[in-house]
């Protein structure tokens, strides 16, 4: 008997959706990166080393934002970890209504480039990523990228 193409395997071991919450101070940043780190590690993800870094990095700026600038309203955090065949997607949320936006780069300012940082790691890898509006009235913000570099 002769196969013609392949039949669609099950779902990869490493596919999921974790989430977890956090409170929204700043010994949550190095805690959501470590917990992060260990999932992927954990679950075995196949990411570039370069793209683990990158999202370990967008991550920790995306907590740090919730933290600085949504605590106040939303004193606490979740971050959430999606990861199928190809791709993983990393979200913080909170409740505070704020949307940002990526502000144009300011060499005198010594701060307020961290969505700028995300936006350009997750281009640089081929990704995507977005801010958008809770059903609760908070924002979520995303991003995705690829296990490999897209060149």
């Amino acid at each position: 008997m002769e196969s013609r193409g392949s039949v669609p395997a099950g779902p990869v071991s490493y596919e999921g959706v974790w989430r977890f919450t956090a409170p929204a101070t700043e010994v949550s940043v190095p805690r959501a990166r470590h917990a992060v780190r260990d999932l992927l590690d954990r679950q075995g993800v196949p990411l570039d080393d370069d793209i683990a870094q990158g999202l370990l990095l967008i991550v920790s700026e995306l907590v740090t934002n919730a933290v600085k600038h949504a605590a106040l309203l939303s004193p606490e955090l979740a971050v959430e970890v999606a990861v199928d065949a190809d791709w993983v997607r990393v979200s913080v949320e909170d409740n505070h209504p704020y949307r940002p936006t990526a502000l144009e780069t300011d060499y005198a300012q010594t701060g307020g480039r961290g969505l700028l940082l995300v936006r350009e790691i997750t281009r640089e890898a081929g990704g995507a990523c977005d801010v958008e509006h809770t059903a609760g009235g908070g924002k979520v913000i995303w991003a995705a990228l690829p296990f490999t570099t897209r060149l």
